[in-house]
């Protein structure tokens, strides 16, 4: 019991400081936003949705929001962006990248919205979420920001996080702060593990109620593509070997070469693709 407060004791600390922190480094929020911007990573049309202002009106009604990383996440959830429009809830999307921004512009379906993600700090998000006042909050994989989780609860606010990742170094890191993960979690009321092995984690770090009903990537549509470029393309891949290095990050496109150069005796005519 006394191991159990104490624990509790410094995951409020923890989140203590980490709040204070982030009121004290309004400007240098600002001024790393604006680095992003030059390495073109942020959009310079919508940074101000970075700092919480909204570029769009929210719409009549109930409203589900889903936020999701980048491209994969955002990708996994469109069938349940699609559904709930079906079902005449507004929707609204936010990601944090400027691709999966794009992405977003091209596959959202007519009714869902998109924003970019506010930065963790208690300004931004507080504007955020009195300007579009969601319904529910969907967190997709494990994007677990501490503000914007506490003041999303704080709203009462009903949260549910799906496709739930706990990966090995995640579960090792997090079993050491069980009372900060079990707090981040504990407004969740409901967690869905992208497998059964991330929900019987989810539940070990303390979520409340878990469950595993199956991953959203297998459920998710092909992506879009010109059938007359897809027939030439494979045409021009038919009966060689491909190898496929995707979201690759700086540094990384060496080591694919070298690993070409090493498989290519064995495998003539190998091809290897970089995304």
């Amino acid at each position: 019991m006394l191991w159990f407060a104490a624990m509790s004791a410094l995951a409020a600390t923890l989140l203590l400081f980490y709040r204070q922190a982030g009121w004290l480094a309004g400007p240098a929020v600002e001024t790393w936003l604006r680095a992003r911007l030059r390495r073109g990573r942020e959009d310079a049309g919508r940074l101000p949705e970075r700092l919480g202002h909204p570029s769009l009106p929210r719409p009549e009604g109930r409203l589900v929001w889903l936020h999701a990383a980048s491209v994969g996440e955002s990708l996994s959830v469109l069938p349940v962006v699609e559904r709930l429009i079906r079902s005449g809830l507004a929707v609204l999307v936010t990601t944090g990248t400027t691709s999966s921004a794009a992405l977003m512009r091209a596959r959202l379906p007519p009714g869902a919205l998109h924003q970019f993600v506010p930065v963790d700090r208690a300004p931004p998000v507080r504007r955020f979420l009195d300007h579009w006042r969601p319904d529910l909050a969907v967190w997709v994989e494990s994007e677990f920001w501490p503000v914007m989780i506490e003041e999303t609860a704080a709203r009462d606010v009903p949260m549910v996080l799906v496709q739930g990742r706990v990966s090995d170094r995640s579960f090792s890191r997090w079993r050491r702060f069980p009372g900060l993960i079990g707090r981040l979690l504990a407004p969740f009321v409901l967690c869905l593990g992208q497998s059964a092995r991330d929900a019987e984690r989810l539940a070990l770090l303390g979520a409340r109620r878990v469950d595993f009903v199956g991953d959203l990537k297998t459920a998710a549509p092909p992506l879009p593509a010109d059938p007359a470029e897809l027939d030439r393309l494979r045409a021009r891949l038919a009966g060689r070997t491909v190898w496929l290095a995707a979201s690759t990050h700086a540094g990384e496109e060496s080591v694919v070469g070298h690993v070409h150069q090493a498989l290519a005796p064995r495998h003539p005519g190998l091809l290897t693709l970089v995304a």
